[in-house]
C-alpha cells in the first residue's frame, strides 16, 4: 500500500503546482492533455485505495448536497468599510487620519508614526471570503456573515480551482480574507448554454458560494482575489501591507496585480480618476477602490470605530447597473444579415450617461432572460466598456406585454431564416439595411479608411446614385457626386481624393474590409501575412485554410466560402479593374536593421498617441524587425503607453516590463 500512497502525493503535489502557475499565474507549463492524464491516475488510485488527500485536486468538482450551512465564528472580527463618495469625502478621511497620527505622535515622541503612506486596490464586486488554515492545511471557509459570525462554505470554496488547498506556511492557525468572483467571459460562457442565464457576475459568484449543492458551485467555475491576512497566532506579523500581500503570493494566494503607492493623498485621487477609464476593460466587476494606510503599527494605533477601520476606506463609483422600465423592442438588420432586437427603456442615468436603448443578442436571449413578456415591466440593465448597456433580465415578478418577434425581415419583407441562435435575412443583394451596412463598413477607418464617408453617406448614395456594392464606390464621377444634396463641389472632390488614396491600402486592410464572416482584424491581417498575395488566399481551400493560427473548421469553411460566391468576385475583380491594389506589405524583415534595438523585440501599443497613430506606429516597429503583440506577458520586451493607458500598463507594472511614456522618444526610436 505504500507506493500507491507514496503515488498519490506525488500526484497531488505535481498537480497542486500545475494549477498554481494555471489559474493563478497564468503561465502553465504543460498541456490540457497532460494534466488530464495525471488527474485521471489520481481519480483511479484515489479510487483503488479509498485514500483521498486533504489538498488533493479532486475535491474541486464538489461532492454531496449539504443539509445546511453551519455557523462560523471568526477567528478575529471581519469588519465593513467606511465610503467616501467623492474626493471631498476622500480628503477628508485623510485629514481625520493625519490628525489622528499627529496626536499619537505628540503622546508618543519616542516612537513617532511614520508620515502616511497609502496603497490603492481595487474593491471586487462578489463575496467576501474568509478561509481558515490549520498547520498549512485548509481547515474551513466562511462567508463573511455579520463579522462575527458567518456561515460555512468549505465545499463550496474548496471548488475555487485558483485557490490553495495547502499553503507552505505550517505554524498554527491563520485566516485570510479575500472576494470569490466570476470573471464575465466566464459568466458570457456559462450563458451561452444555460437553461437558466445568469443575471450578473457579482449574483453569480454569491449565489455559487452559497448554494447547498457544491457541485452547482464547481460548474461556475468562481475565481478569487485575497488581499488580507486577518488573524494569526503568533507565528507571523508584518511591517507594511507590502510585506502582508507578498505573504499571501508566496503562500500561493491569487492576489490581484493591482495596488499603488503613494505618499499623497492628490497621488491618490489622480490614481482613483485613472482607475475609471480601465477598469470596463477588466474580467471582473468592481465597483470602487479601497485605500489604505499601509504601515502596520499606524493601523494599530489608529484602531476602528464601532463599524469601520479608521486606517481604510472605500471609494466607491458610479453603479454600472441599474433597473428602468422596457418600453419597447424593434429589429435591426445588420450588413452581413442578422436581425437583431434593440431594446427602448425609459430613460435612466447609468455610470454618468443617459441610457434609452439596451442591446438583446437574440431571440433565444429574450428566451432565457425570461423576457419574452416583459414589455412595460421593471428590467435590470448593465453598462461596460462604453458600449451600449445591456439587458440581464427582469426585475419584476408580474409579466407584461409580449415582445413582438418579426417573421419578414424589417427592411425588405423577405421572411427569414434561423441559422443556429440568429435570425437572418437571406436577400442579400435587394435588402438596403445590409447594402448600406456593408458598404459603410467597407469605408471604415480599420478597412479602406475613406475619409469624409459615414453611414449617411452610404444611404444617400444608395438612394440617389443606385450603389449596391463596394465597387461602386469606384466608378462615381465628380459630375455624379456635385448634383447630390449637401455635397457641392469641395466635398465631392475630397471624396473622390479619399476614394483613389484608398485604393492603395494593404491586403489586410482590404480583406478586413471585404466583411468574411467569422472573420476580424487579427484574422485577415494573419491571411495577408501568411498568403502575401490576394489571388493565392482566394484559390486556398478549406483544408488548407484550418491550418492555420487560430483558425477552426467554421472559419475556414467561411474564408473559402466566400471566395468561391460568383458575386464576391465579380465585385473583388471590378474593384482591382478601379485600381485597388490590394497587396501585401512588405515584409518586416526585409527591410529590418538587426543593430536597431527594438529588433526581435516583443513590443505592446496601449493607449492613445498624438504624434501618429498606433496603425502607423504597429507598421513602422514591424518595420524594424519588432514583434507587435497585443497583450502583455512576461515575455513582453516593451510597453509603448499613450495617454489613457489602461489594464495593459498596470500589467506591464506589475511584471516589471520597461514601458516608455515619452512619444518623441519613440519617435526618435523609430527613426522619424
Amino acid at each position: 500500500m505504500t507506493e500507491p500512497l507514496q503515488r498519490i502525493r506525488e500526484l497531488v503535489n505535481e498537480l497542486n503546482v500545475h494549477a498554481h502557475r494555471y489559474y493563478t499565474e497564468d503561465n502553465p507549463t504543460i498541456s490540457d492533455k497532460e494534466y488530464d492524464a495525471l488527474y485521471d491516475e489520481l481519480s483511479r488510485l484515489e479510487a483503488e485505495t479509498g485514500v483521498i488527500l486533504p489538498d488533493s485536486p479532486t475535491h474541486r468538482v464538489g461532492g454531496d448536497i449539504l443539509k445546511g450551512f453551519e455557523p462560523h465564528r471568526h477567528q478575529s472580527r471581519l469588519w465593513s468599510l467606511d465610503k467616501a463618495q467623492n474626493l471631498e469625502d476622500l480628503k477628508a478621511w485623510a485629514q481625520r487620519a493625519n490628525k489622528l497620527i499627529a496626536d499619537y505622535n505628540a503622546k508618543h515622541p519616542e516612537e513617532p508614526l511614520p508620515a502616511p503612506e497609502y496603497v490603492v486596490e481595487l474593491k471586487f464586486d462578489g463575496l467576501t471570503l474568509n478561509l481558515t488554515y490549520t498547520d498549512g492545511e485548509l481547515a474551513q471557509a466562511s462567508t463573511r456573515g455579520n463579522g462575527v459570525v458567518g456561515e460555512g462554505i468549505l465545499a463550496q470554496v474548496r471548488t475555487i480551482r485558483s485557490l490553495p488547498l495547502s499553503i507552505p506556511y505550517r505554524e498554527g492557525t491563520i485566516e485570510v480574507q479575500g472576494e470569490g468572483i466570476m470573471r464575465l467571459s466566464v459568466l458570457e460562457a456559462y450563458n451561452e448554454t444555460a437553461a437558466e442565464p445568469l443575471k450578473n457576475a457579482r449574483n453569480a459568484a454569491a449565489g455559487a458560494l452559497r448554494n447547498l449543492n457544491p457541485r452547482v458551485t464547481a460548474s461556475r467555475k468562481l475565481d478569487a482575489f485575497f488581499y488580507n491576512v486577518g488573524f494569526t497566532d503568533g507565528g507571523v506579523t508584518f511591517a507594511s501591507h507590502q510585506e502582508m500581500l507578498q505573504f499571501l503570493r508566496d503562500n500561493r494566494f491569487p492576489v490581484n496585480s493591482f495596488a499603488r503607492y503613494y505618499s499623497s493623498i492628490e497621488d491618490v485621487a489622480e490614481e482613483l480618476t485613472a482607475i475609471v477609464t480601465f477598469r470596463n476593460e477588466l474580467d471582473y466587476l468592481i465597483d470602487g477602490a479601497v485605500v489604505k494606510l499601509t504601515d502596520m503599527r499606524t493601523r494599530e494605533a489608529l484602531g476602528y470605530t464601532d463599524k469601520f477601520p479608521r486606517w481604510s476606506v472605500a471609494f466607491k463609483f458610479e453603479a454600472e447597473e441599474t433597473t428602468t422600465v422596457l418600453e419597447s423592442v424593434s429589429w435591426e438588420v445588420g450588413r452581413t444579415g442578422k436581425v437583431t432586437p434593440l431594446a427602448r427603456v425609459e430613460a435612466v442615468e447609468l455610470a454618468g450617461v443617459t441610457v434609452q436603448n439596451c442591446t438583446l443578442n437574440n431571440i433565444g436571449d429574450i428566451e432565457r432572460k425570461n423576457l419574452t413578456h416583459a414589455l412595460g415591466t421593471r428590467v435590470f440593465i448593465r453598462r461596460s466598456n462604453d458600449v451600449i448597456p445591456e439587458i440581464l433580465g427582469k426585475a419584476d415578478e408580474e409579466p407584461g406585454e409580449p415582445i413582438a418577434i418579426p417573421d419578414v425581415c424589417p427592411g425588405c419583407g423577405t421572411p427569414l431564416e434561423m441559422r443556429g441562435a440568429h435570425m437572418y435575412c437571406p436577400n442579400r443583394l435587394g435588402c438596403k439595411p445590409q447594402t448600406v451596412g456593408r458598404i459603410t463598413h467597407f469605408a471604415s477607418r480599420d478597412c479602406m479608411d475613406i475619409e469624409t464617408f459615414s453611414g449617411k453617406t452610404a444611404e444617400q448614395l444608395y438612394e440617389e446614385l443606385n450603389v449596391r456594392d463596394p465597387s461602386d464606390l469606384y466608378a462615381l464621377t465628380f459630375d455624379d457626386l456635385v448634383k447630390l444634396q449637401r455635397f457641392g463641389e469641395k466635398k465631392a472632390t475630397n471624396l473622390l481624393a479619399s476614394l483613389e488614396k484608398s485604393k492603395s491600402r494593404d491586403l489586410a486592410a482590404f480583406l478586413n474590409a471585404l466583411g468574411i464572416p467569422n472573420t476580424g482584424k487579427a484574422t485577415t491581417k494573419m491571411l495577408a501575412d501568411h498568403y502575401g498575395d490576394l489571388d493565392r488566399l482566394m484559390a486556398a481551400e478549406a483544408e488548407e485554410l484550418v491550418t492555420l493560427p487560430d483558425v477552426g473548421g467554421i472559419v475556414a469553411e467561411s474564408i473559402a466560402g466566400f471566395f468561391r460566391d460568383p458575386l464576391m468576385q465579380e465585385s473583388i475583380a471590378r474593384m482591382r479593374a478601379f485600381g485597388v491594389r490590394a497587396e501585401a506589405e512588405k515584409p518586416a524583415a526585409a527591410s529590418a536593421d538587426e543593430g536597431h534595438p527594438l529588433f526581435g523585440k516583443t513590443v505592446v501599443l496601449t493607449g492613445t498617441l498624438t504624434l501618429l497613430t498606433r496603425d502607423e506606429a504597429s507598421k513602422r516597429l514591424e518595420a524594424l524587425g519588432a514583434k507587435v503583440s497585443g497583450s502583455v506577458s512576461k515575455k513582453t520586451d516593451l510597453v509603448i503607453a499613450g495617454e489613457s493607458a489602461g489594464s495593459k500598463l498596470t500589467k506591464a507594472r506589475d511584471l516589471g516590463v520597461p514601458v516608455l511614456e515619452d512619444e518623441e522618444e519613440l519617435v526618435r526610436l523609430l527613426n522619424l
